[in-house]
């Protein structure tokens, strides 16, 4: 944090000759830099964080990890399979409840701006899984709607300026009737949700597939933007989903194994949300040097990847750290890196701005500059 008003305090002596209302109205701008439109809530909880809740909370789950390094390695450790992965989401569930997420969502969201100097952050997650088990299934419908405000409501911190929206998530082990309405819910919030998406692993929709295709044309037919956990596994390749999708989860078989497609995704204008450090905890690649030919195939093809985080708190890798590993292993060079940046922001479904922030930035000081020369020409 004082690494960021050292750099408002030097923008403010450097730039006397704009006007003072104007600076202030960049500041925000000025601190957060980047677009994260792929994770989970689920899986934002950083390890330490959610050690602190269970212990104060006297929650039985610490009982199995006599101390906070056992338990971050079990947390944070590598998985073999996606679905054995996701089994960790359960975990987060199971105490983000209406009276919790205020408290988790803060430090989310504290971290995001602190650590990640995000601009822009879409939250995705199952309102339904997040509504008292106990209830019957009619009840639990009906409370998802004071989960989708209370999570609404949470993100907006006054502190931590992030523009903040809500992607909400059809489920593959969830029956029909929840699913639609998820997607009834996020047509009835667009104050607060952008999106909708389908989640549980895509190695599962295979027998449901004309559900989630009728589903997914439903929400088109409602406005409502969409994205699709699709070709993330070899198991969770369904061509005939991705005309409904304006942006592809993960989607890094398509390069590697379904190059042909990327044509039609260049016209379509989607844009992969790739998730680096994801594909290692699952298993789904043996070696983070593997997504260069699904940066280099799209590269040449056309079209967008937006680099995202998918769970930072699972991996304990923030977003900054994702691009820096990229770069490391020399996967991307800073000119890719930029476009991924800017592909966030272009693709994202509730950025108020026609550009990006350091693009604003210099606009503002731009204009504002040329304002003050005139002045200073007619005085």
């Amino acid at each position: 944090m004082m690494k960021k008003r050292f750099v408002k305090e030097q923008i403010f002596s450097c730039n006397r000759s704009v006007p003072i209302n104007r600076l202030l109205q960049i500041q925000e701008v000025l601190v957060a830099l980047y677009a994260e439109l792929h994770r989970h809530l689920g899986g934002s909880v950083v390890p330490r964080i959610l050690w602190r809740y269970l212990q104060r909370n006297e929650s039985e789950l610490t009982q199995r990890f006599p101390n906070y390094a056992e338990f971050e390695d079990f947390y944070t450790r590598p998985r073999n399979t996606l679905d054995e992965y996701l089994e960790l989401h359960t975990l987060v569930e199971s105490v983000q409840t209406a009276e919790t997420l205020p408290y988790f969502i803060y430090r989310l969201v504290r971290g995001a701006y602190i650590f990640e100097n995000l601009a822009y952050l879409e939250l995705r997650y199952t309102p339904y899984l997040r509504t008292p088990a106990h209830l019957a299934q009619s009840q639990r419908i009906d409370a998802m709607a004071e989960i989708v405000e209370i999570v609404g409501k949470a993100s907006q911190i006054g502190e931590y300026p992030i523009v903040t929206s809500q992607i909400l998530c059809m489920h593959s082990k969830l029956p029909y009737e929840v699913n639609r309405a998820i997607v009834e819910l996020a047509a009835q919030s667009r104050n607060y949700v952008c999106a909708v998406d389908v989640a549980g692993g895509d190695n599962h929709y295979g027998e449901r597939l004309d559900e989630f295709i009728e589903l997914y044309a439903y929400a088109r037919s409602l406005n409502l933007s969409t994205t699709g956990h699709l070709y993330e596994t070899r198991q969770g390749c369904h061509p005939d989903l991705l005309p409904y999708l304006m942006r592809i989860g993960h989607g890094i078989q398509i390069p590697i194994h379904y190059p042909h497609l990327l044509k039609e995704v260049a016209e379509r204008k989607q844009c992969l949300e790739v998730c680096p450090t994801t594909y290692t905890k699952t298993g789904t690649l043996e070696d983070l040097s593997q997504l260069k030919l699904v940066f280099d195939r799209c590269f040449d093809a056309g079209v967008d990847i937006a680099i995202c985080t998918d769970n930072a708190g699972l991996h304990n890798v923030r977003l900054p750290f994702e691009y820096e590993n990229l770069l490391t292993y020399d996967i991307i060079g800073f000119e890719e890196l930029q476009a991924c940046q800017d592909a966030a922001f272009r693709h994202a479904f509730a950025w108020p701005h026609p550009h990006h922030p350091a693009s604003l930035l210099n606009r503002f000081l731009k204009l504002d500059t040329e304002s003050a020369d005139r002045y200073e020409a007619v005085v």
